[in-house]
This record gives structure tokens, C-alpha cells and sequence, in this order.
């Protein structure tokens, strides 16, 4: 099958392992043609490695995704290996963080990702053949388009399609940013779920109705006219009446020197996958926000020392978990900093450098990894100039989710509209999914 794991797939992988078998038997949910024509486009022979602990919980995905790129494309082969049985590798190719994608001995992609961006890594580094298959219709016509596929973008498509609409959502995937969250308290009528089974309830009912369900895709403009225009990132085209941004946000970066260098070499974002990696060895958390603070707190269990770098002059996060932090004897807290870089030797991170801002002094800490906590940013950068966003990157909205642009609505995590909760975010999708509606057939 050209699917190969080194080790034994338990824990999180076993998952992993029982999804290759369907797989390979032609069972379970696969990519629609569209994306399979974009596997069996990548040129060939390729061997990938992916690099995962057993303990990850992004690892799975990674996996699945390039594990499915194997099977579909005949000259790709993929192996999963388990780090903890390969430390000769791990230490030749300076692997502090998992998962990690490699190609001979290129590191490809790091961290967590879905199949669309496993895809595009390998696309940048093998290319693509010309393919033989039929070339995809040049424009596919609906009412509605939905871009995203979180709780906002669900939720517009619903109540679209329950109006009568011909409607699509294009999504990396469905559930968004909830294929990351662990425990949800606050989902109103549940006491208590989980990121990955509100996402499956999520998928589940979207695929109740009659909604073309287009996964693994980007959208890399929309053009202006009296219908919009969207063409993604294969290629495929789609026009729309109306079209409803629901793109959420995504993990901020620092954007200072090393960062993007020593990803997966130092710098991380997942504390519960990657901590481990840096046992009894020195770390930094930037961010005091409860994301940063939560991430100190479960590296202090497992890490020598952990400092924790505030930008402002006070830890944003709940009183609670600032006061569980301070009684950390491993825990340093350093505020009113400015990260300025991240430093290292080629191999992996050896610092991390900051100003302090009342003094403007600079300091230098000698440690072993960085994990970046601070906050998230709209995933809007591909409207350009079609609709008005803030200086943060959010579309400006209205009270029925209209934006500077006749036909375009937003909805949720991407706009100006307060309080980033999932329960809004449904509340929003649902609304201007009715807003569309009305503006298309009664001019509203």
C-alpha cells in the first residue's frame, strides 16, 4: 500500500492504524475528486516520514493525512515512526517537536496540520505532474457560498439550505479551531463535551441536507461583480449570489527573528504534545493570557524551569489560574517584556531574547524551547481590499453581518463582532445566513 508504521501504533495512533485499513479497503470517508485529482497530480517517487509520539494529539491527523496521499498517489510512500523507538533519527535531525513531516531529510511541515496543508507542503516540494483526469467544470453556480467550516460557517449553511438556497461551504475542514479545543463547559444545553465530538456533530448535521460539502480547500480570492466570483486555491471556480466569510481565526505568531526557523526545533504552540520533548530541561511561555498560563502549568510538571514573558504590565489570565501559577516554585514571571528573538544554533533553540519596556534593557535567557501563547488572528488576509477590515484584521460588520461589500456577509471569529465564544458564533451564522436571504429575495 506504500503505508508503513515503524513501531506500534498505540495510543492516540491506533486510530491511525485502524483508519489506514479502511482506507486501503476502500471504506470510510475519503477526499472527493476534486482533491484526489490534486494527490495524484504530486510528482513522484517521494518517500515521507512523519516523525510522532504516541501521546500526541495532533499527530493522528498528520498521519491520516499523509497516509491517505500514499494510497491515493501509487509513487508516494509514507512511514509513521514512533520517536521514542528512533532516537538516533531524532537526535541526527535535531527533532524537538511533533509532528514533524519529512522528505529525505528536509523537514516539511511541523506541528499540527490538516490533509490541505500536508497536500500543499508536499505540492511546494515535489511539484506536480500535468494530471490525465478530466480538468473540473470551469464554474459551479449556487445562492449561497459559505467559506468555513467552524460553528459560524455551519450554522450559516443550515439555515441557507433550510431557506431553499443552492448552497456549498469550502473548508479545510469541518469543525474549524473545535478540532483543537479539549474540554467546552459553556455550549449552552451540554454540560459538558468535547472539541472533536462537537466538530463530528457538527459534520453530522450539515450532511443532513442537500450542501456540496467541499473539504481540503482554500479560497484564494473573490472577485467583484454582481455575482461574486470565487476561485480557490486548485483551480475550481464557484460564483454566488451572496457569499458568507466565516473563516475564523488562527494561532498568533511573535513574527520576530527565528521563529519560523526553529519551528519544530525549539519553537512550538502545543504544550500537550510537544512538553515532552523538553523534560527536565529549561522553557519560556510567551503570552499571560489563560492560554499562556494554562500552557506554564502543564509544563512545570514536566520541564526544569519554565518563564513565563508578558507583553503588558499584568497576567490577563483568571485570577484562579494566576494564583495556581505563583505557587509554581519552577515558574518565573516576567512582564511589561517585548519579545524581540528567538536564537538559536542552526540546530535548535539556545535563547530567547526580550526588552524590557519600562527600560529598554535587554536580557537574554539561556533555555531549551519557546512556546508561543498569545492569542489568535482573523484568517481574512485573503479579501485584500474587498471588504474593510480593522487594524487587527477583522471585517467590519453591521448588525445583520453585512460588510463594505454588496453580496458579502461575516460571521463569527473573523469580524468585529465581540466576545469570541462558540455559542455567538453559531448565534451570528445563523443570523446572517437569514440576512443573506432577505437581501437576496426581498432586497433587505
Amino acid at each position: 500500500t506504500g503505508v508503513v508504521f515503524r513501531g506500534v501504533p498505540g495510543g492516540h495512533e491506533l486510530t491511525s492504524l485502524v483508519v489506514a485499513i479502511l482506507h486501503a479497503a476502500g471504506k470510510g470517508r475519503q477526499p472527493d475528486d476534486g482533491v484526489k485529482a490534486r494527490i495524484r497530480a504530486l510528482a513522484g517517487p517521494a518517500e515521507v516520514r512523519t516523525y510522532v509520539s504516541l501521546s500526541c494529539t495532533n499527530c493522528p491527523d498528520v498521519v491520516q493525512a499523509a497516509n491517505l496521499v500514499a494510497l491515493i498517489n501509487p509513487s508516494i510512500a509514507h512511514a509513521m515512526i514512533d520517536g521514542a523507538l528512533a532516537q538516533d533519527e531524532i537526535t541526527r535531525l535535531g527533532i524537538q517537536g511533533v509532528p514533524a513531516v519529512f522528505v529525505g531529510d528536509e523537514l516539511v511541515h511541523s506541528g499540527k496540520g490538516t490533509l490541505l496543508e500536508i497536500l500543499a507542503a508536499l505540492e511546494r516540494k515535489l511539484g506536480t505532474a500535468a494530471s490525465s483526469e478530466a480538468p473540473t467544470p470551469a464554474v459551479a453556480d449556487y445562492d449561497v457560498v459559505v467559506i468555513g467550516g467552524g460553528p459560524a460557517g455551519i450554522a450559516a449553511a443550515i439555515y441557507s439550505a433550510r431557506k431553499g438556497q443552492r448552497t456549498a461551504i469550502v473548508a479545510d475542514r469541518v469543525g474549524g479551531q473545535l478540532q483543537e479545543t479539549v474540554g467546552i463547559e459553556n455550549m449552552i444545553g451540554q454540560t459538558y463535551t468535547e472539541g472533536k465530538r462537537l466538530a463530528a456533530e457538527l459534520d453530522a448535521h450539515v450532511r443532513a441536507y442537500r450542501i456540496d460539502l467541499l473539504e481540503h480547500r482554500r479560497v484564494a480570492r473573490i472577485e467583484r461583480g454582481a455575482r461574486k466570483e470565487l476561485v480557490l486555491d486548485g483551480g475550481e471556480r464557484l460564483r454566488a449570489d451572496s457569499v458568507i466569510v466565516a473563516t475564523g481565526a488562527k494561532w498568533r505568531e511573535l513574527e520576530v527573528p527565528g521563529e519560523r526557523e526553529y519551528v519544530g526545533r525549539g519553537v512550538a504552540f502545543c504544550p500537550h504534545c510537544d512538553g515532552p520533548f523538553y523534560a527536565g530541561r529549561p522553557v519560556a511561555v510567551i503570552g499571560g493570557g489563560n492560554s499562556g498560563v494554562e500552557a506554564a502549568l502543564d509544563l512545570a510538571g514536566i520541564v526544569s524551569h519554565v518563564t513565563l514573558v508578558e507583553y503588558g504590565d499584568a497576567l490577563r489570565a483568571d485570577a484562579v489560574l494566576v494564583d495556581k501559577l505563583r505557587q509554581r516554585p519552577n515558574v518565573a514571571i516576567v512582564t511589561g517584556a517585548r519579545t524581540t528573538a528567538i536564537v538559536g544554533d542552526g540546530a535548535k533553540v539556545t535563547a530567547l531574547e526580550y526588552e524590557e519596556r519600562a527600560t529598554g534593557e535587554r536580557v537574554r535567557l539561556s533555555l531549551d524551547g519557546v512556546f508561543v501563547q498569545i492569542g489568535l488572528v482573523p484568517n481574512s488576509g485573503f479579501l485584500g481590499d474587498l471588504v474593510e477590515r480593522n487594524a487587527r484584521g477583522e471585517i467590519v460588520v453591521d448588525d445583520r453581518g453585512r460588510t463594505s461589500e454588496p453580496g458579502v456577509f461575516a460571521a463569527g471569529d473573523v469580524t468585529t463582532t465581540p466576545y469570541k465564544q462558540i455559542v455567538i458564533a453559531v448565534g451570528e451564522g445563523a443570523k446572517v445566513a437569514l440576512a443573506a436571504f432577505e437581501a437576496r429575495t426581498l432586497g433587505a
